[in-house]
């Protein structure tokens, strides 16, 4: 009996340019300082977890605060390097590293310059985003000619949560990761929905982390907000239709509660398998 495929499509990768960059930034970048794990990474311990769980293959990102640390020239720079480092990397491991490619967010510009540079010339596996850019979820207008273009090239789309600043380090009690990251995914989920963007642009092929969030908990006001809506015109097919077509990694939901809560309102075709490594 042959071992599966398993694919690991939450696998982050710190490049030098990274590190560098975010040792420079130091407390200035959520979270407070320089995390051990991110600190520590190197390819070959990502091999070596990867042997060590039965992991074939994974798709490489780069992880919170994120590229844009700055002006948007260094955010372009810094998202170059990041994604020609893992390009080399899945270059010098074949069928053990993919890549979803980094952009300069919010520079619309240097953004879909990096889409075609990293989907044409590098052969990413996808395109890498953040929950929200500026407090601006994913589903707001300013982002329509990135999600345009996502949509034309029927690309895969990974999204990860950050933190949002108005609600950054409000508790002392716990960092952000704890629940902002979930809530934040729910934001910009729903900022798709009912948007209507999600249903604008069926081509593109989204995976949301740590099981959508807090999304299939508020299910029920998910779908009494689509019955309120000004404009149901936004969301031809319903809530449901547009959350079932997403994917969900399991990342921090290995837990029978978040598990089977997913499992109620997504169907199992639609679930992925993430780690979060090195976290």
């Amino acid at each position: 009996m042959t071992s599966p495929h398993i694919i690991d499509v939450h696998h982050h990768f710190v490049p030098q340019a990274y590190k560098d960059a975010l040792l420079a930034a130091g407390d200035a970048c959520p979270p407070p300082g320089f995390q051990a794990p991110l600190r520590n990474w190197s390819a070959a311990r990502s091999l070596e977890d990867m042997d060590r769980g039965g992991v074939r293959s994974a798709a490489l990102s780069i992880t919170t605060p994120g590229i844009h640390l700055g002006d948007d020239a260094t955010a372009r720079r810094l998202a170059r390097e990041c994604n020609e480092a893992g390009a080399r990397l899945a270059a010098d491991h074949k069928e053990r590293f993919g890549l979803f490619a980094a952009l300069p967010l919010p520079d619309i510009d240097g953004a879909l310059k990096e889409i075609a540079y990293a989907l044409d010339q590098l052969k990413a596996d996808g395109i890498g985003l953040y929950t929200n850019y500026r407090a601006k979820w994913l589903g707001h207008e300013s982002f329509a000619p990135i999600l345009a273009e996502l949509d034309r090239r029927k690309a895969v789309v990974f999204v990860h949560p950050i933190s949002v600043f108005c609600c950054s380090g409000l508790q002392p009690e716990y960092n952000d990761a704890t629940i902002e990251y979930g809530t934040d995914t729910t934001r910009t989920i729903g900022s798709l929905v009912f948007s209507g963007a999600a249903s604008r642009h069926r081509n593109i092929k989204w995976i949301f982390c740590h099981g959508g969030g807090t999304t299939p908990y508020l299910i029920e006001r998910f779908l009494i907000q689509a019955k309120r809506m000004e404009h149901p015109e936004l969301l031809p097919d319903g809530v449901l239709h547009e959350l079932q077509r997403f994917h969900y990694d399991i990342a921090q939901v290995a837990n029978p509660a978040p598990m089977s809560c997913l499992k109620r309102v997504v169907p199992t075709t639609q679930i992925v398998f993430g780690t979060d490594y090195p976290y």
